[in-house]
C-alpha cells in the first residue's frame, strides 16, 4: 500500500530497525539515531535434536537475560527519551526491529540438506541460524493488536506482509511465522503492545504434520475445510474475503481460526483489499475475545503460513487465535494427558464456543 511507507535505519550494533508509518500519520519522516553504546551481540544460538521424536530445540542462553515486566519508564519498546534508552529511538507508529537476545540468528547460512534435518542421531547439533524480530504495535506501554485504530492494523498488516517476504528471501531460511503473545499467563515478558516475527532454518513440526495431512487427503484440502466449516453453526464473521470460524476438533477452550476464500501460502501474497478487509476483521475477533469476560482474555494469535519451498499451492495462510482461558477465573492448563502424550481432551464444545463469541461479536462495533 504506497500509502504507508517504510523507512529503514540502523541500531548501534547494527541491528535492523524498520518503521512503518501509517497512510495518515502526522509524524516526520526524519527520525533520530541510536545514539547508544551497546555490548556486542550474543553469538548465534545452536540447536539439537531431540532423538526421540527427531525435531530440533534451539538453546538460546542469551534469552535468559532479557527484560521481564518493566516498569513504564523503563519501557524498552517505547520510543527513547534521557532516562529510558530503549530500543526504538524516535517516535514511531509501527516499529520492526531484530531481537536483541535471538532464538535463532544473527548468522544466516546455506539452507540445511532435508537429509541433514532429518537423520536421526545421538549428540547432534546445528547452528540456530535465523532471524527473530520484535513488531512494535503502538508507542503506548499498554495494550494489545485489538487496542489499536483501524488504520493502525492495517499498516501491522503491511508489516508483517513486508516481513514475511523480506525474510522468506533470506538465505537458510525455511518458514516464516508471524505471532502476538498476550497476557501473563501466556508468559509475555512485555505489557507494551507487540507481536514478533520468527524466521526459521527448518520447517516447523506442526507444519510438517500439516503437511503430511495434505497428502493424504489430498489436494483441496484447506478449500474442504473452509467449505465444511462455512456451512456449520461454528461460523462466527464472514466477510468478502475472509471467514472466522471455531473448528470442529478445537483443543483450545478458545480457538478461532480465520481462513482467505482464495488459495494464498502467506501474508505477503494478500491483495490490498484482502489486506484492508482483514484490518477490520482482526480487530474485531480480538475484541470479542476481550469481551467474553470482565478482564482482558491472555491469547496467541499465530499465522500459519506456508513453508518458503514447499507446500505453497496446498497450504493456505490461516490465522488461529487460541487462549488458555475455560471461564472467567479458570486456566486450562497442559498437564497429563496433553503435555506429555500430546492427547487432548476439550473442556468446552466447540458449538458453544461459537455461539458465545458470535453473541459477544453483536456488541462489537466496526473498528474505526
Amino acid at each position: 500500500m504506497s500509502s504507508i511507507i517504510k523507512r529503514e535505519y540502523r541500531l548501534a550494533d547494527g541491528r535492523e530497525l524498520i518503521y512503518f508509518d501509517d497512510a495518515d500519520s502526522t509524524l516526520s519522516p526524519h527520525r533520530a539515531p541510536d545514539a547508544r553504546h551497546l555490548d556486542p551481540r550474543p553469538a548465534t544460538a545452536s540447536m539439537r535434536q531431540d532423538p526421540l521424536t527427531g525435531e530440533w530445540i534451539s538453546i538460546a542462553a542469551a534469552r535468559q537475560n532479557r527484560v521481564f515486566l518493566p516498569p513504564a519508564d523503563q519501557d524498552p519498546l517505547a520510543p527513547a527519551s534521557a532516562t529510558n534508552p530503549s530500543e526504538i529511538p524516535d517516535v514511531y507508529d509501527v516499529a520492526v526491529f531484530e531481537n536483541r537476545s535471538p532464538s535463532f540468528g544473527p548468522e544466516f547460512a546455506a539452507p540445511f540438506e532435508t537429509a541433514e534435518l532429518t537423520r536421526i542421531g545421538l549428540g547432534r547439533s546445528l547452528p540456530a541460524i535465523g532471524r527473530c524480530e520484535v513488531v512494535s504495535f503502538s508507542p503506548k506501554h499498554e495494550g494489545a493488536f485489538g487496542s489499536v485504530s483501524k488504520s493502525r492494523a492495517r499498516t501491522v498488516i503491511e508489516a508483517l506482509a513486508d516481513r514475511t517476504e523480506v525474510l522468506s528471501a533470506l538465505p537458510g531460511i525455511q518458514q516464516v511465522f508471524p505471532f502476538e503473545n498476550r497476557g501473563e499467563a501466556i508468559g509475555v515478558t512485555l505489557q507494551h503492545p507487540h507481536g514478533q516475527v520468527y524466521a526459521y532454518p527448518y520447517i516447523t513440526p506442526r507444519t510438517t504434520r500439516l503437511l503430511d495431512s495434505v497428502a493424504r487427503f489430498g489436494p483441496g484440502l484447506f478449500a474442504s475445510i473452509l467449505e465444511f466449516e462455512s456451512a456449520s453453526e461454528r461460523v462466527v464473521l464472514r466477510g468478502e474475503h475472509w471467514t472466522a470460524f471455531v473448528p470442529f476438533a478445537a483443543r483450545w477452550p478458545i480457538e478461532l481460526h480465520m481462513l482467505p476464500h482464495r488459495q494464498v501460502p502467506d501474508i505477503a501474497a494478500t491483495s490490498n483489499e484482502e489486506r484492508a478487509e482483514l484490518a477490520s476483521l482482526y480487530l474485531r475477533l480480538l475484541r470479542s475475545v476481550d469481551e467474553l469476560y470482565d478482564t482482558p482474555t491472555p491469547y496467541i494469535a499465530a499465522w500459519h503460513q506456508a513453508p518458503v519451498n514447499a507446500g505453497r499451492d496446498d497450504i493456505r495462510l490461516m490465522l488461529q487465535i487460541t487462549s488458555p482461558r475455560r471461564a472467567e477465573h479458570k486456566l486450562k492448563y497442559l498437564a497429563g494427558s496433553e503435555a506429555a502424550m500430546g492427547a487432548w481432551i476439550g473442556d468446552v464444545t466447540p458449538e458453544q464456543t461459537a455461539g458465545f463469541v458470535r453473541d459477544v461479536l453483536t456488541r462489537v462495533k466496526d473498528p474505526k
